[in-house]
C-alpha cells in the first residue's frame, strides 16, 4: 500500500488542501446546546487518503487496467466467461447484446449497462482489435460512427475467444467471488496466446494509464515460443520475431527507434501513416488513393480535417477530394492535384496537417499479480509465457487425478465384475444400502467411493462385455496417467506442451502481417521468416518543392504504348533496346497534344505524365518507361481509336498529317484554346490517320503503301490548311492498297533515317505469315512529286504478296517480339527495290 500511496503524492497534497477548507467552513455549533450520544473523532485527512486510495485501487483493478496474462480488463473479461457460461459459442446462434449485458451486469459486473456494451462492442470491432473476440451481427459502428444500440444488435463469441476460455472447466485457474459471493468468476483466463498484445488495450485509471497497440498474433506466439525455449535471449533476438505492431487496418509505421525503446522501457512513441499511392485519377489529372489509414482515423475525420487545412491555406495544391470506400474494395480516398504541383510534396504535405499521419504513445502498463507494473516485450511475454506453464501444469495435475480417480473406480468394478455373483448375495443380504455398503468394503477390500460406485451401478453393466471394456479403459488410463506423470516431472515435457499447444494455436489464428513497418530511410523491416512484401506506393527520402518548376521537357512515346516526360536534365538520348514511337518538345506547365486515329486531338497537361524513370550510369543520367502509363488511357480514347502521333502544340509549328488512303495535310496551328479534344481534319468514313507531326517548309512527307510502294515528297509542295480542311492528295494507291505506315521529317535526319519493312505470305496463320525483313536507308529512295505512286521498296519473293508492317524511323531500328523480347534484324541492305531476309521471329512493332 505504502508503495501505491506513494504514487499519489500529487493527490495527497490535494486532499489536504481540500480539508483544510472543509475545516474552515463547518459552523462551530455550541456545546452547551447541544446533546450528543456519541462523538468519535478523526483525522479528516487521513480518512480521505484513505478513502482515495481505495477507490484509486478499485479503478485500477477493477476496471482500468488489464491483467498482463491474459490481456483483459476485468468487464471485457467477464463478458467472455459469461457468454461461454450461456453457450454461445461460434457453432451456435447469434442472441440479443442486451441479453449477454444483462447476464454479465446481474451476475458478475455491478455497474451499468452502457459500460458493459460499451466493452462488448469494442471486443467485436475488426477495426480496432487486431483478432477480434467476439462475433457481431449488425451496426458495431466504425471509426467515425458509434454502434447502434444493444437491443438491435447480436452477438456469440468469435473462433478466437474459445483459445481465452480454453480449460476453465480444468482447475486451470483461480476462482473468485462475484460481488455479492452467489457466483464464482475466473480470476484470469487461460489465454492461449498473448492476447495483451496481439489486441492492446487502453485505460486510464487514477495515476496511471496504459496503452498498447495490436500486434499479429502469429509473431507475437513465434517471439513467445523463442523465449521459452531460449530463456535468456535479448530483445533484438525477441524482436527479430516480433518487429513492430501490427495494426487492424493496416498503414504504414515510419521509424523504428520509438518501438525498440518502447520494447525495452514499456514507453516510446512511433509515428504510423496512411499507405497512399499516387494514381491517375482521371484523363487528365493525377491524385492521391489512400486505402489505409493510421490506426483508429476513420474516412470522415480525414475529410473534415483536410477541408479546414484547405480552406486555411495550410495545404495547397489539392483540388477535391471524394471516398470511394464500399464493402467490395475497401477503403479508397481519392485526394485529386491541381496541375502544376507535385503531388508526393502535395502528400507529405497531408501527413503534416491532416490525420494521414498519426503519432501513437506506447505505454505498457498491467497488472501483474496484482501489482501495477510498466513491461517492456520481453517482460510482456515472459508473464505470458509463465502464464501457460502454470496453466498447463494446473491442467495436467487436473486430468492426472481425474484419471486416478476414474481408474480407481474401474478396479473396483473389475473386482464386482470378477465375484459377481457374490457381490449380488453380498447386496441381496444386506438391510439397507449404508450396510451393504459396509460389507462390500468388508468382504472385498474395496474403498467407499469404488463401493458407492458400485451400488449405483446399473446391473446390465456388469456383462462379460463389459469386462473387456473395462479392461481396455483400465489400459488406457494407466498409460494417460503414466504421460501425465512424465510431463509433470519433467519441466522439459512441460514445455514441450505448452510449445506445440502455442504451435497449434498459431496455426489457427495466424495471419499476413497488415502493417508496413519502414526504417527512417525508407527500407522494410521484415520479422523472422516472413517476407513483408506489401510496397509503400510514396516514400519521401527527400525535400520534394510543392509546385514544379516551369521549365523544358520531352514527352516520349513509345512503340509499345507507354508515354513519359524526360526533363532538360536528362539526356534525350535513346537508350539501346527502347522502341520509340515519337517525342515532341513542351514545358512542364505546359501542354501537348495526343492525336487519335479518328483524326482528333486530346489536349492534355504535361504533368499528367509522370517524369520517365532515370538512372545514374557514371557522370549521365539515363532513362527509361519503367512504371510509365500507357498514353491512350492517359488520354481516354474513345472506342476504336488508337494513338496515331503527339504534338507540342505550339501556335508556331505547322503539323503534317498523313492518312490511310494517301491523303496528306498540312495545318496552320489555330487549336481553340477552350476545346480539350477537337478535329484537325476532314476525313471520309472509311479513312483514319496513320501518321501525325511537326511539318516545316524543310520537311518531308515519307508514305509506305500494302504493296511495297514507298512515296517521299517535300511537306513545301502543301499549302497549309485550316483545321477542317480534308488535306490534298498525297499518294495514289492501287485498288484494295493502303498506307501501312508514313513519317515526316526534318531534312537534316533524312540521311540517319531507315526504312524497314515485312512482307507476309498468303494462306498463313495469323500472327504467323511475316515471312522476311528488309532495312534500307532512306536516302536511297528519291523524291517525287505528290499525287504519283512512288517507287518500289521491297521486291515479293515467291509467295509473298503484301507488306505485313512497316516503319519510318531513325537508325539503329528497334524491333520487338510478342513477348517483348528484341528481334535479330539484316544489316542494312543499300538497294531500295531488294527483297528482305528471312524472319526467324515475329515483329509486333518497331521503333
Amino acid at each position: 500500500m505504502s508503495g501505491l500511496a506513494g504514487c499519489f503524492g500529487d493527490y495527497r497534497r490535494g486532499i489536504r488542501e481540500i480539508s483544510r477548507v472543509c475545516f474552515m467552513i463547518i459552523p462551530m455549533s455550541n456545546s452547551s446546546e447541544t446533546t450528543v450520544d456519541h462523538i468519535e473523532d478523526i483525522d479528516v485527512i487521513e480518512e480521505m487518503e484513505n478513502s482515495f486510495l481505495e477507490y484509486a485501487l478499485s479503478v485500477i483493478h477493477s476496471r482500468a487496467l488489464p491483467d498482463a496474462k491474459d490481456g483483459l480488463k476485468p468487464v471485457q473479461r467477464r463478458i467472455l466467461f459469461q457468454m461461454k457460461q450461456m453457450g454461445l459459442t461460434p457453432d451456435k446462434g447469434h442472441v440479443k447484446s442486451s441479453r449477454v449485458v444483462g447476464e454479465v451486469m446481474g451476475k458478475l459486473h455491478p455497474h451499468g449497462d452502457a459500460a458493459i456494451y460499451d466493452a462488448l462492442v469494442h471486443l467485436a470491432q475488426p477495426f480496432n482489435l487486431r483478432v477480434p473476440l467476439v462475433d457481431g451481427h449488425g451496426n458495431f459502428g466504425s471509426p467515425d460512427d458509434g454502434p447502434a444500440a444493444a437491443r438491435y444488435t447480436e452477438a456469440r463469441l468469435a473462433q478466437a475467444s474459445l483459445y481465452l476460455v480454453e480449460g476453465l472447466d480444468e482447475d486451470t485457474v483461480d476462482f473468485v467471488p462475484n460481488y455479492d459471493n452467489q457466483f464464482q468468476q475466473p480470476a484470469v483466463l487461460p489465454a492461449a496466446f498473448p492476447n495483451l498484445l496481439v489486441n492492446g488495450v487502453n485505460g486510464i485509471a487514477v495515476g496511471v494509464a496504459t496503452n498498447i497497440p495490436p500486434h499479429n498474433v502469429g509473431e507475437t506466439i513465434a517471439g513467445a515460443i523463442h523465449l521459452l525455449d531460449h530463456p535468456d535471449a535479448s530483445l533484438e533476438d525477441l524482436m527479430r520475431f516480433c518487429p513492430g505492431p501490427d495494426l487492424p487496418g493496416g498503414g504504414v509505421i515510419v521509424g523504428t527507434a520509438g518501438i525498440r525503446e518502447a520494447y525495452e522501457t514499456g514507453r516510446g512513441v512511433f509515428v504510423t501513416r496512411a499507405r497512399a499511392t499516387i494514381e491517375q485519377v482521371t484523363a487528365r489529372k493525377r491524385g492521391i488513393v489512400v486505402t489505409e489509414l493510421p490506426y483508429m482515423v476513420g474516412p470522415e475525420k480525414v475529410a473534415e480535417k483536410l477541408k479546414d487545412a484547405v480552406s486555411s491555406g495550410k495545404i495547397k495544391g489539392v483540388s477535391g477530394w471524394q471516398d470511394l470506400s464500399d464493402r467490395k474494395n475497401g477503403l479508397r480516398l481519392v485526394i485529386e492535384v491541381k496541375t502544376g504541383f507535385h503531388p508526393e510534396a502535395v502528400l507529405a504535405s497531408l501527413y503534416k496537417h491532416t490525420p494521414l499521419q498519426e503519432s501513437f504513445g506506447i505505454n505498457t502498463v498491467a497488472l501483474v499479480d496484482g501489482e501495477v507494473k510498466t513491461l517492456g516485450l520481453r517482460a510482456a511475454l515472459q508473464v505470458f509465457v509463465d502464464h501457460r506453464i502454470e496453466v498447463t501444469r494446473r491442467r495436467s495435475e487436473f486430468r492426472l487425478r481425474k484419471k486416478r480417480e476414474r481408474l480407481h473406480l474401474v478396479d473396483g468394478l473389475l473386482i464386482a465384475v470378477l465375484n459377481l455373483d457374490e457381490v449380488i448375495e453380498v447386496i441381496r443380504s444386506s438391510d439397507d444400502s449404508a450396510a451393504a455398503r459396509a460389507r462390500l468394503i468388508s468382504v472385498f477390500d474395496l474403498s467407499e467411493p469404488q463401493a458407492e460406485y458400485i451400488l449405483e451401478l446399473k446391473l446390465r453393466r456388469l456383462t462379460k462385455f463389459s469386462r473387456l471394456e473395462l479392461e481396455a479403459e483400465a489400459d488406457e488410463l494407466r498409460a494417460a496417467i503414466a504421460e501425465l506423470e512424465a510431463i509433470l516431472a519433467s519441466t522439459e515435457k512441460l514445455h514441450g506442451v505448452v510449445r506445440r499447444e502455442l504451435q497449434d494455436t498459431a496455426t489457427a489464428l495466424s495471419s499476413p502481417r497488415r502493417t508496413l513497418l519502414l526504417e527512417e530511410d525508407g527500407t522494410a523491416v521484415a520479422a523472422a521468416e516472413d517476407d513483408l512484401a506489401p510496397a509503400v506506393g510514396v516514400t519521401l527520402t527527400s525535400e520534394v518543392p510543392l509546385e514544379v518548376t516551369d521549365e523544358p521537357c520531352r514527352i516520349v512515346w513509345s512503340a509499345t504504348g507507354e508515354a513519359a516526360r524526360i526533363d532538360a536534365s536528362v539526356s534525350f538520348e535513346r537508350p539501346a533496346g527502347i522502341p520509340i514511337a515519337g517525342s515532341c518538345e513542351t514545358r512542364t506547365r505546359g501542354v501537348f497534344g495526343v492525336v487519335t486515329s479518328s483524326g482528333f486531338v486530346v489536349r492534355l497537361d504535361t504533368l499528367t505524365l509522370p517524369p520517365a524513370k532515370t538512372v545514374a550510369d557514371g557522370e549521365d543520367m539515363t532513362w527509361s518507361f519503367e512504371g510509365a502509363p500507357p498514353l491512350a488511357a492517359a488520354a481516354n480514347l474513345e472506342e476504336g481509336e488508337t494513338v496515331v502521333g503527339i504534338l507540342s502544340l505550339d501556335e508556331d509549328e505547322i503539323v503534317g498529317i498523313i492518312t490511310e488512303s494517301g491523303v496528306i495535310k498540312r495545318m496552320r496551328p489555330d487549336y481553340p484554346s477552350t476545346q480539350n479534344r477537337f478535329p484537325i481534319i476532314n476525313l471520309d468514313d472509311t479513312d483514319q490517320v496513320v501518321f501525325a507531326g511537326a511539318a516545316g517548309d524543310d520537311a518531308q512527307f515519307v508514305l509506305v503503301s500494302t504493296d511495297a510502294q514507298l512515296l517521299r515528297t517535300p511537306a513545301s509542295a502543301v499549302r497549309p490548311q485550316g483545321r477542317n480542311a480534308g488535306g490534298v492528295a498525297g499518294m495514289s494507291l492501287r485498288p484494295n492498297t493502303k498506307v501501312l505506315a508514313g513519317a515526316i521529317l526534318p531534312e537534316l535526319e533524312v540521311a540517319s533515317t531507315v526504312v524497314a519493312t515485312v512482307a507476309t505470305v498468303m494462306d498463313a496463320m495469323p500472327g504467323a505469315n511475316q515471312s522476311s525483313v528488309k532495312l534500307t536507308p532512306l536516302d536511297r529512295y528519291p523524291i517525287k512529286g505528290r499525287g504519283g505512286q512512288g517507287v518500289r521498296a521491297q521486291r515479293f519473293l515467291k509467295g509473298e504478296y503484301a507488306l505485313g508492317k512497316a516503319f519510318v524511323g531513325q537508325d539503329p531500328v528497334v524491333a520487338l517480339g510478342d513477348r517483348s523480347e528484341s528481334v535479330a534484324l539484316p544489316p542494312l541492305d543499300e538497294r531500295r527495290d531488294a527483297s528482305g531476309s528471312a524472319l526467324k521471329s515475329q515483329i509486333v512493332v518497331f521503333g
